[in-house]
């Protein structure tokens, strides 16, 4: 009797231990937003259209595409820096390729430092803008680090670069040693050989019935995602396409993710 006693305690206990084995971590929301180089819809730069749709979002990271740096065209401001001011986020650059005076490229917005950061340029043909993926790895609110990738993906109809610049993303990131977001513009389209790729590696946020993203006036097109790796490791809570066709060409994409204690 006493010796089944100790094994149904053993199991109890076991189970127990199984049961919390993967518990709430942070909940963390990423917005992914193609800002069309800071112009509106409307034809001026007004930066706080753009501001206005992050911080109603409240998002922990923003990941940003089309971002000037310093060009002619958007009088030479570093458009990164100023949102990260209007949003109280930390912000980052990383340029693509130089341009109109400046630099052109991607940046993130974060609330929380950066441990260490990089940026990987990504193949290009002929002809075709050069495209590039940035990484911020950072320390979560629980002591655990995890990595967040933004990018963006060549827009011409050949999707050769795509998939050049995806099977470069895939080398560059699949083996990463902390838990990953991938997020950006991938001017493809779910079911595409760009997006089945990149699911090889990483699971979509997205479900059956993907939201469309692009244009912002009238959305036909998912092109924006965010993805997540290792599986085990996340939870989509949420996610919402925020329509606002003035802010940018793009509809801003937020996913509220669950990071999950193994």
């Amino acid at each position: 009797m006493r010796n089944t006693c100790k094994l149904f305690l053993m199991t109890v206990l076991l189970s127990f231990s199984i049961v919390t084995v993967a518990q709430d971590g942070s909940n963390i929301k990423v917005l992914t937003f193609n800002i069309y180089h800071g112009e509106t819809m409307n034809g001026d730069y007004n930066l706080d259209l753009i501001a206005d749709v992050i911080k109603s979002a409240d998002p922990d990271f923003v990941l940003l595409q089309e971002v000037d740096y310093k060009t002619n065209r958007s009088g030479k401001i570093d458009l990164a820096t100023v949102l990260g001011c209007k949003t109280k986020m930390l912000p980052l650059f990383a340029r693509a390729m130089y341009f109109d005076g400046g630099e052109y490229g991607d940046a993130i917005l974060s609330k929380y430092s950066f441990i260490k950061t990089r940026n990987v340029s990504l193949p290009n043909t002929e002809g075709h803008e050069p495209r590039a993926a940035v990484e911020v790895t950072v320390e979560l609110n629980n002591g655990d680090t995890v990595s967040v990738i933004c990018t963006h993906l060549d827009y011409t109809e050949d999707n050769t670069n795509r998939i050049m610049q995806t099977d470069k993303i895939i080398k560059s990131f699949s083996r990463n040693k902390y838990p990953t977001l991938l997020a950006g513009d991938f001017n493809a389209q779910p079911g595409s050989v760009t997006i089945k790729k990149i699911t090889e590696y990483w699971t979509p946020s997205y479900g059956e019935n993907p939201e469309p993203t692009f244009p912002s006036n009238n959305p036909q097109k998912k092109i924006d995602y965010v993805f997540y790796s290792p599986k085990n490791k996340w939870k989509v809570l949420k996610t919402k396409v925020i329509r606002d066709s003035v802010a940018s060409d793009h509809c801003a994409y937020l996913v509220e993710l669950n990071y999950l204690i193994l």
